[in-house]
């Protein structure tokens, strides 16, 4: 065999360097450079508190954990080639520090370092994906009030069903991305802070774990040590967050794509966003949005890799949980760059009124409109339906449309479809009479574009609740450091 054994701090022989290369982490670890000197300038300002550790030493740990922090954040920090980042982070501290570096690893594990740092990543990353999708939410919300207008069909069974308002269109695509944001604000909810777990039952040094949770604030200390460095439900939380945002996303993209067809054409896509064909100079291809709707795959698979991991693991930290790695890191900027490229993508997307308005001239989309203006003389709901029904035969028997049936015709079928019930066929009035809450009605879409506008604010508070991995930087570094 070629491998070299390695001698571990022990004395003992340790692992081949094949496997130790194929079992590290550090490749992907290195992402969460920043997370973790976070995470170890907090543990340090305890272990000063608390007086485990000499001040001084801890004012020295502290400074080199600042810069080396200082060089992650401008892109030019160099770490040492170790199994992981924990171990990086340390060697590269006492190549600086000297010995003191030997005291940064008391009362903790590098079970609860990664347990901090995935936390603190799905922390910033949570509140920038807040941010970012509220901001859809409320350009959606602005473009539904330029669209009050439009009309065009909403569809059943990809089956012209109704005439709505593009507003209401634009509003179902905001109610369905606002909905799905709430996850990742309930995601972000329910993580507290692990450090002080240690490798799995805490430490019998007099650490101090609430004055690091207030530190990570608005965290709370985590509850057992052994469940702690085993959990992963806030990486589930967060990938099934981030897939329901990006599903909601992939809906607004299909539509898109969709309507932008020559056989639909109720959309139409600017030079700006619209991709040619190798091959076939007439197309305009709405590539952007295909990609927005290919994406929910690998989130949708995120969420599924992840529960596959951890079905049937035993209690605690087990080397499996290093594989959350890929779908956790990846999740948020997948997510982000989604919502990203719908912001920039739909300001360039048309819709086409003349198309919505022909799609909805044979009066066919508005046949319930018709029932139930029946319904509103007193006819049963179940006979105007039928009544209707007869109407809808005769005029495709007659090849013409829904509107041009004859008023005479009409009443010898019911004697309630005169001339004014049939006014209900309009496109225009069949849309303005649905009021309902929830409706496509002019009243009810302003109120669901109110909504939109107050959800979006909402949003942007509870991003800034969490605030940023740079935010808590600063102050956490900026911590006064004292003995007790």
């Amino acid at each position: 065999m070629s491998g070299i054994a390695r001698t571990s701090a022990t004395g003992t022989e340790g692992m081949l360097d094949e496997l130790l290369a194929w079992s590290s982490s550090s490749e992907h670890d290195r992402a969460l450079v920043r997370e973790d000197l976070i995470g170890s300038a907090a543990h340090v300002t305890m272990l000063a508190k608390t007086g485990i550790i000499p001040l001084a030493d801890a004012k020295t740990l502290r400074e080199g954990l600042g810069a080396l922090h200082d060089e992650a954040c401008a892109g030019i920090l160099e770490l040492p080639d170790e199994e992981d980042v924990h171990m990086a982070v340390e060697a590269e501290l006492t190549r600086r520090l000297g010995g003191v570096a030997a005291r940064l690893h008391t009362a903790r594990s590098r079970n609860d370092q990664v347990a901090i740092d995935l936390r603190l990543h799905v922390r910033d990353r949570g509140a920038a994906l807040l941010r970012e999708v509220g901001a859809l939410v409320g350009a959606l919300g602005d473009r539904a009030a330029r669209e009050k207008n439009v009309l065009l069909p909403a569809y059943t069974h990809r089956q012209r069903a109704q005439p709505v308002s593009a507003a209401f269109l634009v509003a179902s695509w905001g109610v369905g991305l606002a909905q799905a944001a709430e996850t990742i604000d309930f995601a972000l909810d329910r993580i507290e802070m692990p450090l002080g777990s240690g490798a799995c039952s805490g430490t019998s040094l007099p650490i101090d774990r609430a004055f690091v949770a207030r530190l990570f604030a608005p965290w709370k200390a985590t509850r057992n040590a052994l469940h702690t460095v085993g959990d992963r439900d806030f990486a589930l939380d967060w990938t099934w967050s981030v897939a329901r945002v990006v599903l909601a996303m992939s809906r607004v993209a299909s539509d898109v794509v969709e309507f932008a067809t020559s056989e639909f054409g109720l959309v139409r896509l600017d030079g700006a966003i619209s991709a040619g064909s190798s091959m076939m100079p007439q197309k305009k291809n709405p590539d952007v949005f295909e990609l927005v709707r290919g994406k929910s795959a690998r989130a949708l698979g995120n969420v599924v890799a992840l529960l596959t991991l951890m079905k049937g693991l035993a209690s605690g930290y087990n080397r499996d949980q290093q594989e959350d790695r890929l779908p956790l890191l990846e999740a948020g900027p997948m997510a982000l760059g989604c919502a990203r490229a719908l912001s920039l993508a739909l300001p360039h997307v048309t819709f086409d009124a003349e198309r919505g308005a022909a799609a909805l001239a044979g009066g066919f989309t508005q046949a319930t409109d018709l029932a139930e203006a029946l319904v509103r003389r007193g006819v049963p709901f179940r006979e105007a339906y039928k009544a209707v029904g007869k109407l809808v035969a005769l005029a495709v028997e007659d090849n013409v449309a829904l509107r041009a049936i004859d008023p005479a015709r009409a009443r010898a079928i019911h004697p309630s479809m005169d001339a004014d019930a049939l006014r209900s066929l309009d496109p225009a009035t069949a849309v303005a009479a649905k009021e309902s809450l929830g409706g496509t009605g002019p009243r009810a879409v302003d109120a669901q574009i109110a909504w939109l506008n107050e959800r979006a604010a909402a949003l942007s508070v509870k991003a800034d609740a969490q605030g940023s991995l740079e935010a808590l930087a600063r102050r956490i570094f900026a911590e006064p450091l004292e003995h007790p």
